[in-house]
């Protein structure tokens, strides 16, 4: 009787009335009660599980280290990975990183220089688990959309060579928005949209709101002529409705699926918006 007791007040949680529903009486339902008791049970956990489902998140890096012709070095940016890793870290993510060749990716040197270090790049720096995730990223070609909930480009330079051309980073990123997935990318890495299509074949970014780092912020760092392209340009040429805050400051916009931020200091932000839009969509 005690564990009937017990079933019947988890029922209860779940919504049910086990002893009066519509027309039967009590003693009339009571033969029907381990039944709807099972069913409301089965109800209750098959909704905790759904409520503590981890998120799945790909993050893709770039493996490209050169940076033109100029013989110095280039990869991804520091904060746009630490800064977004954590926004997933805390808010439970489980997170994959990814690139082109698989393994240790390139880090951008100047970005771990003191002038660009914040609290998240310090703190990545310092964390064992995300090293050994860095030093192993999985081969781009393996990653799987039906994997993951969602997809976080970093930027950096050194995806306007490799991720922007890459046919494999453009099939991944369609089957995201074909899944109804969100999919986002900050700072240079909006460049890798440029061949990205609709079902229909236009470019993905046609009509959309996006941003991506500035010609304005190109020409401060003095590689507007180093560059295969550049962002903002190529997001307009492509029929994107692109805008813009002040140069390095927090900027991103969101079109449907679709987040993009400005620079580093957008990396956050965008990934929060992520979160959230993950959360409405759950």
């Amino acid at each position: 009787m005690a564990d009937l007791l017990e079933n019947i007040e988890a029922a209860h949680h779940v919504g049910l009335d086990v002893f009066g529903v519509g027309e039967y009486d009590r003693t009339e339902f009571v033969d029907f009660a381990p039944a709807i008791i099972l069913a409301a049970a089965a109800a209750r956990t098959s909704n905790i599980l759904l409520e503590n489902k981890a998120m799945k998140v790909v993050m893709i890096l770039t493996s490209h280290d050169q940076l033109g012709d100029t013989g110095r070095k280039t990869g991804f940016w520091l904060e746009e990975l630490a800064a977004p890793y954590y926004v997933f870290k805390e808010a439970g993510y489980e997170i994959t990183l990814a690139s082109p060749d698989g393994g240790q990716p390139p880090l951008d040197p100047k970005s771990n220089e003191p002038d660009f270090q914040t609290e998240d790049t310090r703190r990545f720096e310092a964390d064992a688990e995300a090293r050994e995730a860095l030093a192993n990223t999985v081969k781009l070609a393996d990653i799987s959309q039906a994997d993951f909930d969602t997809v976080f480009y970093p930027g950096g330079h050194g995806p306007m060579w490799d991720l922007a051309e890459s046919p494999v980073s453009a099939a991944l990123i369609e089957s995201f928005l074909s899944a109804d997935k969100p999919v986002a990318l900050v700072c240079h890495a909006p460049g890798v949209l440029r061949h990205v299509k609709t079902p229909n074949g236009r470019p993905l970014v046609e009509g959309k709101k996006v941003t991506g780092f500035t010609n304005s912020e190109e020409a401060a760092v003095g590689l507007t002529d180093v560059v295969p392209f550049l962002v903002e340009d190529e997001l307009q040429a492509k029929g994107g409705i692109y805008s813009k805050g002040p140069d390095w400051g927090p900027y991103f916009v969101q079109d449907g699926l679709l987040i993009t931020g400005q620079n580093p200091a957008s990396s956050a932000p965008a990934a929060e918006r992520l979160v959230e839009v993950l959360k409405t969509s759950a």
